[in-house]
């Protein structure tokens, strides 16, 4: 039934405007990730670390150790894509990192 003054277009968006009770229970699912346990981390001189950190920062390091290597060898010359390949080497590292250090 539609009342004087609306049309279609604007019954069709108050059915799609999303309300909050909608809007919580899709975050429901969201949030199922979440533990009691604590967040994996180290500490470091009393301060808390995530581990992600240590990791990232391991696959920078061996990013840049990898250039300096490509660059002394030669092959550096030879890649066509070197920022995808650098950061594509640093990410492989920092998951085996994890994967190794961390993982099940």
């Amino acid at each position: 039934m539609m009342l004087t003054g609306q049309t279609h277009s604007d019954q069709f968006g108050r059915m799609l405007r999303p309300s909050a009770r909608h809007i919580g229970f899709c975050a429901t699912p969201l949030l199922s990730g979440c533990a009691a346990q604590s967040a994996p981390t180290f500490s470091i001189f009393g301060a808390y670390f995530p581990d992600w950190m240590l990791c990232g920062m391991i696959g920078v390091a061996v990013a840049v150790g990898l250039r300096v290597l490509f660059l002394i060898s030669g092959i550096d010359s030879v890649l066509s894509l070197r920022l995808f390949t650098y950061v594509s080497l640093g990410i492989i590292a920092a998951l085996l990192v994890w994967l190794i250090a961390f993982g099940p």
